[in-house]
């Protein structure tokens, strides 16, 4: 009979409770490196709580669950996954409290354990139920007004927001990085921003570009200093040519992209080729007369690129002799096996077609270089080359992104920098929002200014109230969302006018939140209590909550809305900078992210043993799926 373990509230917090105590050691400023040595003999440095947590072999489902979660929450926003972790375990640790207190909840179960998890259930379910409801009033109202808005328009000039953008920046790399790099990548990830930076389109765009296109946009390069990552123009296949390549070539060049095979290949491995010659079979004399088909078929093929012009063969897979050899005598480079990434980006760059039927070739499936030559970085030979009139076609200047670093671990970390913060940036420029039917408390109405409108007619008409979080909002670190958000959630659990079950559960969320800015200044408790001090002095002093932190109204009631100005642009009500900036858009979604894990892991009761094999294989698929999505391979 397959074993059956009955899970605890106390197994599923020292379980988050371990991988807390691994995250700990790079969170925060003062945070450091973690150094992994494998079976193998290598070495893996990291600050990224999502590589860090993904290396470890757990044997505990419910860890590598908490794994699988924090790393579903990292590759769509780019960061949060060591807040995610310590968060999770704060709200673990005062669940478990409350449930130890509070079993009578549940008095109809016939274990203290069971009543335990039952309340722990149904305080985590009214906890997720809260934020999905409430929680981004919460932020709007109390956490917005001393943030403030930036953009990517023009990111490079010496303007207020633009600074601030680039601080924001300096505050990713620096968490990921460390104090030493955080400047250097910040100007490469401007100037790179800048190359692909679409005109008279959306930045939004470029960033998408960039992030999906990141595989084949960037290149490694270990054994050299990190000062030597550069930008180089046109896009580089992490490829060798597989023909000479002479020197000097005509200008522009033609080249094409080929999706399969050049060379009719109508066998493969098992199958059994019959030819017949009227009643008798000819084996040998048909495999010949099949060969000299093929051949003259690649022949024929040569000559119609010939006729284009085209002496640049982009193939996806690995071609025969025959075609080497044609390609070869007809003085045409090729260059075999490039990643399906690579020929993506060159599509897109070109604008062109890659070849599926080798008899139909037509102009559409030509595309112009500029140049295409091979290129030496490190220890490996690539393929440079550049499109021609891409500038006045595409409205960008492409380029490929260069990284070095004395090991293989260290570039590989950069390059996860890199493509985390395009994560992030999209984050934070995608507006959070959400749509109810309600009608504004006369407390919330006496709020409201009135300029454009009076308190009595908000008062009295039922509107869509829509709470968005602005694109770009951002808010200094160190702990400051976590302090105004604690002081809203604490003044709104006092409040006469709210439930016992929504004041708890306010309560307990409050309290979970100061669990960041304590480990953040964990090395000194005095910093955090002047910390939280400068942040509490910014808050008006008002009895009501949600009516602190007053937001303004521009222009009257419009197609059922109340339009909101959430975000400071014209001056800053909060300036730390020297903590850095991070985005409200990413915190918000970091909380929703905790608090559904914890749900689905006070769900589980019981836990069913598989065999072994089948464990390594989830095992692996995890780590092989972290690693494709974020290429993050160690070789």
């Amino acid at each position: 009979m397959v074993p059956l373990e009955q899970l605890h509230l106390n197994h599923v917090l020292q379980t988050v409770s371990a991988l807390e105590s691994v995250i700990l050691r790079s969170f925060g400023p003062e945070g450091g490196q973690v150094l992994f040595t494998r079976d193998t003999g290598q070495v893996m440095l990291s600050r990224s709580g999502k590589r860090i947590l993904t290396a470890l072999h757990l044997d505990h489902p419910l860890a590598r669950m908490v794994v699988r979660c924090v790393w579903k929450h990292s590759t769509i926003t780019g960061d949060g996954s060591k807040t995610f972790v310590l968060l999770l375990a704060s709200l673990l640790r005062i669940i478990h409290a409350t449930a130890s207190k509070e079993t009578h909840m549940f008095q109809s179960h016939n274990s203290t354990k069971a009543a335990e998890a039952a309340t722990a259930r149904h305080l985590a379910d009214k906890l997720l139920e809260f934020a999905l409801t409430e929680l981004d009033k919460f932020i709007v109202l109390n956490v917005l007004p001393h943030g403030f808005c930036v953009s990517l328009e023009n990111f490079t000039a010496k303007t207020q927001h633009n600074l601030s953008f680039q601080t924001l920046l300096v505050s990713f790399f620096h968490t990921r990085l460390g104090y030493a790099y955080c400047d250097f990548f910040r100007n490469l990830f401007c100037e790179l921003l800048s190359h692909w930076k679409v005109k008279d389109d959306q930045p939004s765009f470029s960033i998408h570009l960039l992030n999906n296109s990141f595989p084949a946009l960037h290149t490694q390069v270990s054994g050299v200093p990190v000062s030597c990552s550069r930008l180089i123009e046109g896009q580089v296949i992490h490829r060798d040519f597989a023909t000479p390549c002479p020197q000097v070539r005509k200008q522009p060049l033609k080249a094409a992209v080929f999706n399969g095979y050049l060379q009719p290949k109508l066998l493969t491995t098992g199958d059994v080729l019959e030819l017949r010659c009227g009643d008798k079979v000819t084996e040998d004399r048909g495999i010949v007369h099949f060969s000299s088909w093929t051949e003259r078929s690649v022949e024929s093929i040569i000559a119609t690129l010939q006729s284009f012009g085209v002496s640049v063969l982009l193939c996806a897979l690995k071609q025969s002799t025959a075609v080497l050899a044609a390609a070869t005598q007809a003085g045409m480079c090729l260059v075999e096996c490039v990643s399906e990434e690579e020929i993506s980006l060159f599509t897109q760059l070109s604008g062109v077609t890659p070849i599926s039927d080798c008899r139909r070739i037509h102009p559409e499936h030509i595309a112009t270089l500029t140049f295409c030559k091979p290129l030496l970085l490190g220890a490996h030979r690539c393929v440079h080359l550049d499109f021609h009139d891409c500038e006045e076609r595409l409205k960008v200047k492409p380029c490929s992104l260069v990284i070095c670093a004395p090991s293989e671990g260290q570039a590989d970390q950069h390059a996860c920098a890199f493509q985390d913060a395009f994560r992030m940036l999209l984050t934070a420029l995608e507006p959070m929002h959400k749509t109810q039917k309600k009608t504004i408390p006369s407390e919330e109405c006496t709020s409201l200014h009135a300029d454009n409108i009076s308190n009595e007619a908000a008062c009295r008409v039922h509107l869509h109230q829509k709470c968005v979080i602005e694109t770009g909002c951002v808010i200094s670190a160190g702990g400051t969302f976590e302090f105004l958000l604690h002081h809203a959630l604490h003044q709104y659990g006092h409040s006469c006018s709210v439930s016992v079950n929504t004041s708890a559960v306010s309560q307990l969320l409050a309290k979970a939140l100061l669990s960041v800015p304590r480990q953040i200044y964990s090395h000194n408790l005095k910093h955090f209590l002047q910390a939280q001090t400068r942040v509490m002095a910014l808050i008006p002093r008002q009895p009501n909550a949600l009516s602190t932190n007053l937001i303004h109204t521009e222009g009257p009631l419009a197609d059922g809305k109340l339009s909101l100005c959430s975000c400071n642009k014209g001056n800053m009500s909060l300036k730390l900078l020297d903590l850095g900036l991070e985005s409200v858009s990413c915190k918000y979604q970091l909380v929703l992210a905790v608090l559904q894990c914890l749900t689905n892991l006070l769900r589980m009761n019981m836990l069913l043993r598989t065999h072994t094999i089948l464990h390594t294989k989830s095992h692996n698929s995890l780590n092989a799926h972290s690693e494709s999505s974020e290429d993050e391979d160690e070789d």
